[in-house]
């Protein structure tokens, strides 16, 4: 696992033969003099909630379009998306990442948010070469509907470098901006 020094070298480094980006950037001085192993990412302003709907299943042997069953939701950075106890929305980060062929990793939610309820959940690995916003699975499962507000710190990222480099590693989310649900393959 890389520490921020070592993000912060493939971050900033113009030399660097294969840079890892993150827009926007977290602050250069602040970033290298944390002490820790990753990178906080913030709420993005689009959300996607389950519609009210007359299916009595949700087959996921069927990848089906998502806009069917499905709404997008955009919310201005000054105004708040209320998730209610027992509801499940998709997210997005506000960071656009790519990740160099020789890096991978993993997401994971804030524990402060997780224990006031909020479950964040994400696709656990980000492959090499991915490059787009992060979908954020997010459920309430306290008693309190919770206030998310588009900016605030949501989530965090660890890297590590792989053993091989794949540049031309491929995902169905790669380059999104919006969550959506994606194909079941």
């Amino acid at each position: 696992m890389l520490n921020c020094s070592e993000l912060a070298d493939r971050m900033f480094d113009n030399n660097e033969k294969h840079p890892l980006s993150i827009i926007p950037p977290p602050d250069e001085l602040e970033f290298r003099q944390s002490a820790g192993a990753s990178v906080d990412l913030r709420l993005g302003r689009w959300f996607r909630s389950m519609k009210q709907s007359n299916l009595h299943i949700l087959d996921l042997a069927k990848s089906e379009e998502d806009t069917r069953f499905t709404k997008e939701h955009f919310v201005p950075f000054d105004q708040p998306f209320v998730l209610h106890p027992g509801k499940f929305v998709l997210g997005i980060t506000l960071e656009w990442i790519r990740l160099p062929g020789d890096l991978a990793g993993y997401v994971t939610g804030k524990s402060s948010l997780g224990r006031r309820g909020l479950i964040i959940e994400t696709a656990a690995g980000v492959q090499p070469g991915f490059a787009g916003c992060l979908t954020l699975e997010l459920a309430n499962v306290g008693e309190i509907p919770v206030k998310l507000v588009p900016g605030m710190k949501i989530c965090q990222v660890f890297l590590h470098k792989t053993n091989t480099i794949n540049p031309n590693a491929s995902s169905q989310f790669k380059g999104s901006r919006k969550p959506s649900l994606g194909f079941i393959k």
